[in-house]
């Protein structure tokens, strides 16, 4: 572990995410839903298809079926008759005849290629063939999306628009899926006030539930708002004595800290046990993780930077796994440093930024936008990306290479 002014008994993240996948058990009860409301839904077990995608061989364009070595010698063949998309010709096309045939149309017996209209002049029966294709040409064959037997989807996928389209198309109605996770939100702090009410003096609106709540809405989860609960020891430990007894997980904005009134590491350590408490990271250092009876725990930070930060960071694969997704690693990008970017060893830091493309050079360029302090939410709210400074960087200079992560 680096030991420096920054960073003595600080855990680093990949080190904080590890302890915590290790402590955890996903969810392992399910659930039967119609595939309309499936979406963003992580599958319980396998989907195999029953049959074949296409079912059988179709057009792949509109044009003419036809036996490709009937066009050895000559460039005419008659017009027999004519294939739709769900009417198909219902006889075998012999020596010397085409059928009229659309996308999608099945292939007709003796058949073995299509030639596009394009490529094609017709006179009353008469069909004349520009060119000569080979056998298979324009031909979509039987499975040749999906085979029947095949596995299409997995255990823990999570499902997508282009998934439930693919389940469309084996004729599945319904999937079994893992039961919504239930996760409770708590705001702590005395300065904090409800949106529509007036401020007083030294108070602030409280904004951190909007955040994690929308953050939420990207799982499958049933989400428990307990509000927000005043700088009280004894109804913090009622509200979440509640909360881990009826949810999966506990997200808590504030109080963990080493303020005189910062209580909820007291308290997790009376109902439950604290696992670490402290990341290597910037923003967001008094992360705590550890259980209440049947919940697991995230004490997050309340300045809302800080609060955003960790959600995203840490409590994004400790959701994904108590859901039973697949593990995914988050995607970056190169970009070059548009000016210097301040930074002390000793906390990986995550810098709100504006990336961008020079309309000269057509580089990556990346720049923070404006100050970084942990109360200022417009620093995320008016930015593109994160940019990602290792733990043990120092100042990056203009014209560096750095990683960011866009939103």
């Amino acid at each position: 572990m680096i030991q420096t002014c920054d960073a003595p008994g600080l855990l680093p993240i990949d080190i904080a995410i590890s302890k915590m996948l290790e402590s955890i058990t996903p969810v392992n009860e399910s659930e039967w839903v119609e595939i309309e409301s499936a979406l963003g839904r992580v599958l319980f077990e396998d989907v195999t298809a029953t049959i074949n995608v296409p079912p059988a061989d179709n057009s792949a364009m509109d044009g003419y079926a036809l036996r490709s070595n009937d066009l050895d010698n000559t460039k005419q063949l008659t017009l027999v008759g004519t294939a739709l998309a769900g009417s198909p010709y219902d006889r075998q096309v012999l020596k010397g005849e085409c059928v009229r045939i659309m996308t999608g149309a099945i292939i007709p017996a003796g058949a073995d290629s299509v030639m596009m209209q394009e490529n094609t002049q017709k006179t009353g029966d008469q069909v004349t063939f520009l060119q000569k294709p080979s056998a298979g040409n324009s031909i979509r064959k039987a499975g040749e999306d999906i085979k029947s037997g095949q596995v299409i989807l997995t255990k823990g996928t999570k499902i997508t628009a282009a998934s439930l389209a693919l389940l469309a198309s084996i004729g599945i109605p319904e999937v079994r899926v893992v039961r919504p996770i239930k996760v409770a939100i708590i705001a702590t702090g005395d300065e904090l006030t409800p949106v529509g009410q007036t401020l007083t003096k030294g108070a602030i609106f409280e904004s951190n539930r909007y955040a994690l709540t929308a953050l939420l809405k990207s799982f499958a989860v049933e989400v428990f708002d307990f509000g927000i609960i005043k700088d009280n020891k004894q109804e913090l430990r009622t509200t979440f004595a509640q909360a881990g007894e009826h949810c999966d997980l506990v997200l808590s904005c504030g109080g963990v800290s080493v303020g005189e009134a910062d209580y909820v590491k007291d308290i997790l350590d009376e109902l439950g046990s604290i696992n670490f408490w402290k990341v290597a990271i910037k923003p967001g250092k008094p992360f705590a993780f550890g259980k209440l009876k049947d919940a697991w725990f995230c004490g997050l930070p309340g300045n809302p930077v800080s609060s955003y930060v960790t959600f995203e960071t840490l409590v994004t694969p400790l959701l994904e796994y108590i859901c039973g997704e697949k593990p995914k690693s988050r995607p970056y990008f190169l970009a070059k440093a548009a000016c210097t970017i301040y930074k002390r060893p000793g906390r990986a830091d995550f810098q709100r930024g504006i990336f961008y493309r020079d309309e000269v050079t057509d580089e990556l360029l990346v720049k923070p936008n404006g100050k970084q302090g942990s109360g200022i939410m417009s620093s995320i709210a008016n930015a593109n990306c994160y940019i990602l400074l290792s733990q043990d960087s120092s100042n990056i200079e203009q014209g560096e290479t750095v990683k960011i992560q866009p939103f």
